[in-house]
């Protein structure tokens, strides 16, 4: 179905008034992105430290039976040797709820996501692991961290969180021998998750520091330079920890693989990568579908605030790492995205989609431009390189839908995935195709263009 008929989600989010849109925008999530308030909030935060004579203190929020959390794991120890912090230890459960939707969904995504992306980080993940660990291991892990101190709960949960995805149950026994009671353990998850909930976060493997958010090994590397910048390296000439790899496909021939990329319109994550995807598929010449699908809110997903939140504080972190435009924003909502995507059959039999929606989402998340509007509209269109007088011809035609249903249905029933941007890399005989889910997994499509494009046979090839 392309829109839920009872979207769950409340109708002054799925289709905002032009007003609502520009208040939201500007009086609520702006200051989560501007670069001023950013920096004044963190002078605030460091100076009331200094003040209170405290440390760095960095809160870190494991989940047993999260996989990213065993990655993060691994690099606990070293990160705290490393830097001049606090590292206070929280055990939490998985939320669940509207912060997680699709629950299942994300606990076999998270799995299979982990073990593809470790080896490219220097990390492990066992092969042989299930979606989660048994629930007794995870009480056996759980008894052997949670009556620890933080100082030894980090030095330790390498080794426990290893046995504990290996499914080691006699390491992880002997590990919890004189540890915590079954009390003892289910007070401390309820006070982890209390706390993660209070400061308004919703996932493991989430590292907390003066009021900001960092996931992971995946944004280990954003905290690690805010530390820096505070002199709090004991090794500043070391790299990061985990960098993130780059996005390289110098001197692939693709041209015998398929990508199919599903973006949505008003994905702030989609906005900052979209031209890298394309630039990526134009480098090594692979065959490439542009495939767009309608944001989550609108299929009846459900975004709470704290989650929009987030996204939005972390998108602008991470365009401005990546030295992409974003944060001047109008989101395209609703009826902007519905009137924008009724174009696309029309500008694709131009060779022009992507254009299209490329200059979509940078006058929406860089320009601050409402595509709720006309003009708005026509401003996006004609940096296309479209005909606004013959666009105006084909707004509001219906034969889009009968695509994007099917764009839609591939990525959630073919792929099992519901979020944007998400790939589907096949080819060449041989490996299974490949679904992968983020902005930040650009680095593992291009990899893996790159070693599946090794694999052609030499009369597979096609010469220059």
């Amino acid at each position: 179905m392309l829109e839920p008929k009872k979207n769950p989600n409340p109708s002054f989010i799925v289709d905002p008034p032009g007003w609502l849109r520009v208040l939201i925008s500007r009086r609520i999530l702006g200051p989560l992105m501007d670069e001023a308030a950013v920096q004044k909030r963190r002078e605030k935060t460091e100076a009331r430290r200094r003040r209170r004579g405290e440390p760095h203190i960095v809160d870190y929020y494991h989940q047993l039976d999260d996989p990213y959390s065993h990655l993060t794991a691994q690099v606990l120890a070293t990160f705290a040797e490393r830097y001049d912090v606090a590292l206070k230890v929280h055990f939490v459960r998985a939320s669940g709820g509207a912060c997680q939707p699709e629950f299942e969904k994300l606990g076999v995504w998270a799995r299979r996501d982990a073990e593809l992306i470790a080896p490219h980080l220097g990390l492990s993940f066992p092969a042989e692991a299930g979606t989660v660990p048994e629930t007794d291991h995870q009480r056996l892990a759980g008894r052997a961290l949670a009556a620890r101190g933080d100082e030894a709960a980090v030095g330790s949960i390498a080794a426990v969180s290893s046995a504990l995805w290996s499914g080691d149950e006699r390491a992880l026994a002997g590990l919890a021998n004189g540890g915590a009671t079954a009390a003892e353990l289910n007070a401390a998850l309820d006070r982890g998750s209390h706390r993660l909930t209070r400061n308004k976060h919703y996932s493991g493997a989430m590292f907390f520091y003066g009021g900001e958010w960092y996931w992971g090994v995946d944004r280990l590397f954003h905290l690690e330079n805010r530390l820096r910048a505070l002199g709090a390296c004991r090794t500043p000439d070391a790299p990061v920890l985990v960098p993130r790899p780059e996005v390289d496909v110098t001197g692939v021939d693709a041209r015998r693989l398929r990508l199919d990329f599903y973006p949505s319109l008003n994905s702030p994550y989609t906005s900052i990568m979209f031209d890298r995807t394309i630039a990526l598929k134009d480098a090594c010449g692979i065959e490439f579908h542009h495939k767009p699908v309608l944001p989550m809110v609108m299929r009846g997903i459900p975004a709470p605030k704290a989650k929009a939140e987030y996204i939005l504080f972390d998108t602008k972190r991470e365009a401005d790492a990546a030295g992409v435009p974003f944060g001047n924003v109008i989101m395209p909502i609703g009826t902007p995205t519905r009137r924008a995507y009724s174009m696309l059959p029309w500008a694709m039999a131009q060779g022009k989609d992507e254009a299209l929606m490329s200059s979509l989402l940078r006058h929406a998340f860089a320009l601050g431009v409402g595509l709720h509007k006309d003009a708005g509209m026509r401003r996006a269109v004609e940096a296309a390189g479209l005909d606004w007088a013959e666009a105006q011809k084909v707004i509001g035609r219906d034969d889009w839908k009968v695509v994007v249903e099917r764009n839609q249905d591939e990525m959630v029933n073919g792929l099992g995935l519901w979020g944007v941007p998400s790939f589907r890399l096949s080819g060449p005989e041989g490996p299974p195709e490949l679904a992968v889910w983020g902005q930040d997994r650009l680095w593992f499509i291009a990899a893996e263009i790159k070693r599946r494009a090794s694999l052609l046979r030499p009369d597979e090839s096609i010469s220059a």
